[in-house]
């Protein structure tokens, strides 16, 4: 367990270390508990939850409201994590001062450290807004899983020279604008090592290669939890969806059996009372 949470200071002083940073999702009590156990440096709670806790097609129906609940839970499993809380589609597109008063709430309701928010040169001015009313803003360039319509679905980004470009210049526009940090997805590693090298701030990968300042990854693809479909970045570290089941089949089949309870989980009667009761009944 982490003796205690890190700082923006924390972070920007292991980017100059060299020191990676690890972080994962959560979006429940227990899940993130468990994570600040083994150690995790963040927690993301991230819009991914649409599609993890509620079972949407994509991260657009999320709202506010379902964001805050689950940042409150995550932050009461997680007092000494480093918290990121992920602003959804509608609360920053519409001006400014929405998106200033929705990051307001993730701290006022939820006690994040920081609010997430997708989008290159497009929010910058939404960024230094944030950055200016006292919060910590983290960018995200890239796959931007909230436009993914606009970029022809889920595909990687900066693959071309062209496209490359407009990667760099979004997260060079981010930084400018005051963004801690910046989240970087599924863009090649070339792409993603020439902005570590650029820039003085954190940044970090998801699907972006190695060279990033840390790591993070969805927590139902880490752990096996979600079989829909398994990302091209994705290694899975356990098959929690595998055990899961086989205790519900053993659970089922003991039950069926008459196997299940057994006299080991039944409460007995004190000694001595059960002649009285049965007395009682006649």
């Amino acid at each position: 367990m982490a003796e205690k949470k890190l700082t923006v200071i924390d972070l920007q002083r292991m980017k100059e270390n060299n020191e990676k940073v690890v972080w994962v999702t959560a979006y429940d009590f227990i899940t993130a508990q468990l994570a600040e156990q083994a150690g995790m440096d963040m927690i993301l709670v991230g819009d991914s939850l649409g599609m993890c806790i509620y079972g949407y097609d994509g991260t657009i129906p999320v709202t506010m409201d379902q964001c805050i609940y689950h940042c409150e839970a995550v932050r009461r499993a997680a007092p000494k994590t480093f918290v990121i809380g992920d602003m959804p589609f509608g609360s920053y597109q519409t001006s400014v001062e929405e998106a200033v008063a929705n990051a307001v709430r993730f701290h006022k309701e939820a006690n994040v450290d920081a609010v997430k928010l997708e989008g290159g040169k497009r929010v910058t001015d939404i960024i230094t807004k944030i950055a200016d009313s006292g919060m910590l803003v983290m960018g995200h360039v890239g796959l931007t899983p909230q436009s993914s319509n606009a970029l022809g679905g889920f595909k990687a980004q900066g693959r071309t020279a062209e496209t490359a470009m407009d990667v760099i210049e979004d997260a060079q526009s981010i930084y400018e604008a005051g963004a801690f940090s910046i989240l970087i997805e599924a863009v090649p590693p070339e792409v993603t090592r020439i902005i570590c090298d650029k820039l003085p701030i954190p940044i970090y990968s998801i699907g972006a290669g190695i060279h990033a300042d840390g790591q993070v990854m969805i927590v139902s693809d880490l752990v096996g939890h979600f079989q829909a479909f398994t990302p091209k970045f994705v290694k899975r570290y356990g098959d929690v969806a595998g055990e899961i089941t086989k205790s519900f089949e053993g659970y089922i089949k003991d039950v069926k059996d008459g196997k299940f309870p057994g006299e080991e989980h039944a409460y007995q009667m004190v000694e001595g009372e059960l002649p009285k009761l049965l007395d009682r009944l006649k």
